[in-house]
Order: structure tokens, then C-alpha cells, then sequence
């Protein structure tokens, strides 16, 4: 049975979750994959403002493929999750609470997570046009110049995923 989470997240609807626990998400989530996050890391190592308050937000690590016509978005499953490692660490401590993607993740983003009370959710790579179904509205947001890289932000009902990783550390990967 699926846990049914609403966006954005609730510390102390993370708090509850255990690793392996299979969620659902509605609300809303931004994209952002390694392009957009070494932008975010630069702007802040620079003192400026990033054009999004990450505070309690959701980010999902996704390169959508072009709509087909009557579509809101076209197959949009997770990329890899340790690209982004060398930046999430910072964006967690800013308050970021959620991300999702694929695969392990570094210890640094363990301890950040374990360190921030986040947690760490798992889309099903190969299943890019069942994820597409829970994505309700499409928005871009910035970035316009990384193409399909540029942040967006989702609404989306019923995201299906698995906590990867809790915020207590406990790892499905290992």
C-alpha cells in the first residue's frame, strides 16, 4: 500500500518515513539536473539570490522529452542521481527537503539528509510515460538557455516513488 504525501512536504510527514516505504506525491516539485545545480552552487558561492526559495521544496532530477501534441509533458523519467552530489549537500543545509531520482547517493548526501531531516525518494528509471501521467501542469521557471535542463515546476497527482534513503540515513541501495 502506497503512502499518499502531499507537496510540499511536512518534517514530520519525513520523519515517519522509512526506507523502501512506497509513496505517492501531489503538489507541486521543481526539475533541476546537474546544469541547473552547478548554476545554484555558483550563485550562491556569489553571494546571489537564487531565483527559486528551495525552502521545503521537492526537486526532481528529470529531463523531460518533447510533448506530443494535447500533452502536458512528454516521457519525463529520473536521471541520475550523483551528478548532482557535489551540490546537494549546500542546497539541503538552504533547506531543500526532498529530491528525486536514481540511484545511490554519496556519503556527504547521506550525512546532509540525516543532517537536514530530508529524505531521498527513487522514480522508476524505464518508466518515463507512467511518470508522465502524474505530471498535471508544466511550468518553466529559469535557466532557459540549458534546454532541457531549464528548471520547471510540476504539479503533479499521485507521483509514484520509493524512499530511497529516510531521514534517519537507513539506505535502500545498501
Amino acid at each position: 500500500m502506497s503512502i499518499k504525501l502531499s507537496l510540499p512536504l511536512k518534517k514530520e510527514d519525513i520523519k515517519k518515513l522509512k526506507a523502501g516505504d512506497s509513496v505517492t506525491l501531489t503538489g507541486e516539485l521543481y526539475t533541476a539536473r546537474d546544469a541547473a545545480h552547478k548554476r545554484f552552487y555558483e550563485m550562491v558561492l556569489s553571494g546571489e539570490k537564487l531565483p527559486i526559495n528551495i525552502k521545503n521544496e521537492t526537486i526532481y532530477y528529470v529531463g523531460p522529452a518533447p510533448a506530443k501534441p494535447g500533452s502536458v509533458i512528454g516521457p519525463c523519467g529520473p536521471t541520475s542521481s550523483y551528478r548532482m552530489d557535489k551540490y546537494t549537500p549546500m542546497l539541503l543545509d538552504m533547506g531543500l527537503c526532498a529530491m528525486i531520482g536514481k540511484g545511490e547517493r554519496s556519503d556527504e548526501v547521506i550525512d546532509a539528509i540525516k543532517r537536514n531531516g530530508a529524505v531521498y525518494f527513487a522514480a522508476i528509471g524505464g518508466a518515463a510515460a507512467l511518470i508522465s501521467k502524474s505530471i498535471v501542469k508544466d511550468e518553466y521557471v529559469c535557466f532557459e538557455d540549458l534546454q532541457t535542463e531549464s528548471v520547471h515546476k510540476y504539479t503533479v497527482k499521485d507521483f509514484p516513488c520509493i524512499v530511497a534513503i529516510d531521514s534517519f540515513g537507513n539506505d535502500v541501495y545498501k
